[in-house]
């Protein structure tokens, strides 16, 4: 793992405390490109882990909290006429920036959701015909309750499919919890997180992680990881071809975090059930046997033989 990648997992940590492995999917995402989506009940820390990425990677970082009465305008933004030019002027919305954290991304309406997500593909809006480029890095770090909850409504599957990776954060271990209590039992407390790394050496440490090297055997490998998904009794829609680029994509980051320059089928597998678990669609047979996502996607991965490697590249 090189210092900078260790220097931005240490800065995240202080943070956030328990929560080690989601940390470091949350920067393989961000190494690849991609936009996360993170579902777990409130108070878990979806909102402090987004935060202390934007200020430990010394990003623009904006924040909107979603409500039934959020406008895609808020979202993209919007022309107002000017008197002195005598022309209509742009007003940059929230997406103008290198880190969007959309709280609560499932409490407003498909109209809006469908606005920021069309930008999380795009990384681009129009408005008034007129296009506008996304400034780079742009990343997005969506919270969502759990479907159930008051005021919320699914993510449809084509949107779910823009986010690199779902993840819950899930309640902290018991010392874990202890030192939460320690850190922030006081109030005001709050934890400083310094800016170890800037956007022009985090688009440098993702061309590194893109570079990352895949032999064939494992680019076959997922191929037949998809395969079998699209051919499981228990899965009516199964991994999009988009879907396993994601997985490849992944593993690249994976590898370079864990200080390889190449892919073995042990990336794959630590990543696998993140970046596809939102991607599927459940048959009626699962939900009859009670089935879950996470289960069928891991009894896949241990019934489909991987690739015996030989050592590519060298560690960093």
């Amino acid at each position: 793992m090189s210092d900078k990648v260790q220097s931005i997992l240490n800065e995240v940590k202080k943070a956030v405390i328990g929560k080690d492995d989601i940390i470091e999917k949350v920067l393989a995402a961000i190494l690849s490109g991609g936009h996360i989506l993170l579902e777990d009940v409130p108070g878990v820390g979806k909102t402090t882990l987004a935060l202390s990425f934007g200020s430990a990677l010394g990003l623009d970082c904006k924040r909107v909290q979603f409500t039934s009465d959020t406008m895609p305008s808020d979202i993209t933004g919007f022309s107002v006429y000017s008197k002195s030019s005598g022309k209509l002027e742009y007003q940059q919305g929230c997406v103008m920036t290198n880190l969007l954290l959309a709280d609560e991304i499932n409490r407003t309406s498909s109209k809006t959701q469908s606005a920021l997500l069309e930008v999380m593909e795009e990384k681009q809006v129009t408005v008034d015909g007129i296009t506008h480029k996304l400034p780079s890095p742009f990343i997005v770090i969506a919270t969502q309750n759990p479907t159930g909850s008051a005021g919320t409504q699914l993510l449809p599957n084509s949107q779910l499919d823009r986010f690199m990776i779902r993840l819950k954060m899930g309640y902290p271990e018991f010392e874990s919890q202890v030192n939460i209590l320690k850190e922030y039992s006081v109030e005001n407390n709050s934890v400083d997180v310094r800016s170890v790394t800037d956007k022009t050496e985090l688009i440098k440490l993702q061309n590194e992680a893109d570079s990352v090297f895949i032999d064939d055997s494992i680019y076959e490998y997922i191929v037949r990881l998809a395969d079998e998904t699209r051919n499981n009794s228990f899965i009516e829609l199964g991994i999009s071809p988009r879907g396993a680029i994601a997985v490849c994509r992944m593993a690249k980051s994976q590898a370079y975090i864990s200080g390889r320059d190449y892919v073995i089928p042990e990336d794959i597998a630590e990543i696998f059930a993140d970046t596809t678990t939102h991607r599927i669609i459940l048959s009626r047979k699962a939900r009859l046997s009670d089935k879950k996502a996470s289960e069928i996607l891991s009894d896949i991965l241990k019934n489909t033989q991987p690739p015996s490697m030989s050592k590519k590249g060298t560690d960093f």
